[in-house]
Order: structure tokens, then C-alpha cells, then sequence
């Protein structure tokens, strides 16, 4: 148990209830409601602490913010020697600070720290080695794809870890690595010229990331559905859906998603891939 605000609550259901705010875009409501949580043990402090890193970082995605790394060194003091889901967080803050560049996105290796490019692959690889169950060994594949896709713009390396990603989801029941592998698939499948599959795979994705209240996600997922009507003549319906995602991630504080709705009615496809590697 834990007492929050005067009021105790069972500690894994107020962890439940802090993810699902984050995935529902609420982070400043899921990190008051962490940070307003005390803790009897140390095991449940160094939880409640990565719970507030895992927040933190989809806040930084979404929300343009900076907060995971504060975050990440509190959980590693409450947790010394933490364990795989720290490390996790710490890869995908990495994957973002590297992706994100100079507070913007720029895919693909010109620019990049070659050092801090081998050091992250070879952190996912660790991390796919040592995952303790498939699931997490299946979280692991979809970065070893998204690092080669997307930071050394290799992209015909990606796909196979990506279909690592999604059987592991699958067998495990996990939503939210199905509808990430089926994202990322479906982007590859576009690029292909296969626009059915594509509408398959994303249309999929989204109604995976809806049923989970994922709704920045969401957001970002009927972005690729935009692109898709545009490539396939509705340039009509893609307007359309591009200003109301604009509308909606503006509203929720979603800047990333933003952004690329207000590329994309200039013009933008912000599916492009980076560059290939070598190129």
C-alpha cells in the first residue's frame, strides 16, 4: 500500500493509473501524482522512481520537454546497479537526444557522434541479449531496428528486427509493441509502393494505440494515414485530417505531432527516410 494526498491506495494500481495518464498525454497530472506518493520500502521507491522516468520520457517526446534525465539519475539512486527497464528508459532517451539533434529531428548518421552511435547499438544489442523475458526482449529488436533505420539510415536492416519486435509482441500480448512494430512495417511498406499493406499495418496501429488510450500516439499514427491519402489522390481528405490532428496535438501539448501536421499541409511528408548510409 501507499499514501497519496492522505488517501491509500493499492501501489500497483496508482502505477497503472500514472502510465495511463502518460499515455493519455496528461504527464504534468502523472508525475504530480508520482511525485505526491510516499513509499514504505525501497524496492517500491526504486518502481516508483523508474515510473517517474518512464513519464518523464514520454513527456520529453511528446511534449518537447526535458526532463527524463533528472529523472533517470533519481531512479538510479533509489535503484543502485538498476535494473533492465532503467536501462531501457536510458536507451530511449539516448535514441531521442541523438534523434533529436539540436532540437530538431534529423534523421540518419551526417552530424552524429560516430562513438555515441556505436555505443547506442551496442547498448540495444546488450539489452536484447539480456532482456528477461520476450516481451522485453522483443522492445529491445525495435530499437536494434529504429537505431539502424533512423540513426545510421541503413534501411534494409530494419525491417527483419522490426518482425522480431511484432512476433514478440504478439505472443506476449503487448499492444503497444504490436502497434510499433506495425507502424514502423507499414512505413517501409509505404516507401515500397505497397499502399494496401501500408493502410493495413497502420490502420491497425492506430486502433492498437486507441484501445491502450494512447492518444498522442494516435495522433501521430493518423499523421501516416494522412501521408497515405495523399500519396493515393485524396489530397482533400488529407487536409482535412492533418488540420484536425494539428488542432488536437496543439491542444494537448503534443509539439512533436504538431509540427508535423504543420509541415505536412505546407507540403512536408514527414515520412521521408534519412538518407542511406554511404549515400
Amino acid at each position: 500500500m501507499t499514501n497519496t494526498t492522505g488517501t491509500t491506495v493499492a501501489f500497483d494500481e496508482l502505477l497503472v493509473a500514472a502510465r495511463e495518464l502518460s499515455l493519455a498525454g496528461r504527464w504534468e497530472t502523472a508525475l504530480r501524482l508520482l511525485d505526491a506518493t510516499t513509499c514504505d520500502t525501497a524496492g517500491d521507491r526504486g518502481r516508483l522512481a523508474l515510473a517517474s522516468a518512464e513519464v518523464a520520457l514520454q513527456s520529453d517526446w511528446f511534449g518537447g520537454t526535458d526532463l527524463t534525465a533528472r529523472r533517470a539519475e533519481h531512479a538510479e539512486k533509489e535503484s543502485p546497479g538498476a535494473d533492465w527497464d532503467l536501462a531501457f528508459v536510458r536507451l530511449r532517451h539516448d535514441y531521442l537526444r541523438l534523434l533529436r539533434g539540436e532540437g530538431t529531428f534529423r534523421p540518419g548518421p551526417e552530424g552524429k557522434d560516430p562513438e555515441a552511435l556505436a555505443g547506442i547499438r551496442r547498448t540495444a544489442h546488450d539489452l536484447h541479449e539480456e532482456g528477461p523475458d520476450g516481451v522485453r526482449c522483443g522492445w529491445a529488436s525495435m530499437y536494434l531496428g529504429l537505431i539502424a533505420d533512423n540513426l545510421f539510415a541503413e534501411r534494409t536492416a530494419a525491417p527483419a528486427h522490426y518482425e522480431a519486435a511484432l512476433r514478440a509482441g504478439e505472443a506476449g500480448g503487448d499492444d503497444l509493441l504490436v502497434r510499433e512494430a506495425l507502424r514502423h512495417l507499414g512505413d517501409h511498406d509505404h516507401d515500397g509502393g505497397d499502399h494496401d499493406r501500408a493502410l493495413e499495418r497502420w490502420g491497425r496501429a492506430t486502433a492498437l494505440g486507441a484501445r491502450a488510450g494512447m492518444v498522442p500516439g494516435v495522433l501521430s499514427q493518423q499523421m501516416l494515414l494522412a501521408v497515405l491519402a495523399r500519396d493515393i489522390g485524396d489530397a482533400a481528405g488529407a487536409t482535412v485530417l492533418a488540420r484536425e490532428i494539428a488542432r488536437w496535438a496543439e491542444a494537448i501539448g503534443a509539439e512533436h505531432v504538431h509540427a508535423q501536421a504543420v509541415g505536412f499541409l505546407a507540403g512536408a511528408d514527414p515520412t521521408a527516410p534519412p538518407r542511406e548510409s554511404g549515400s
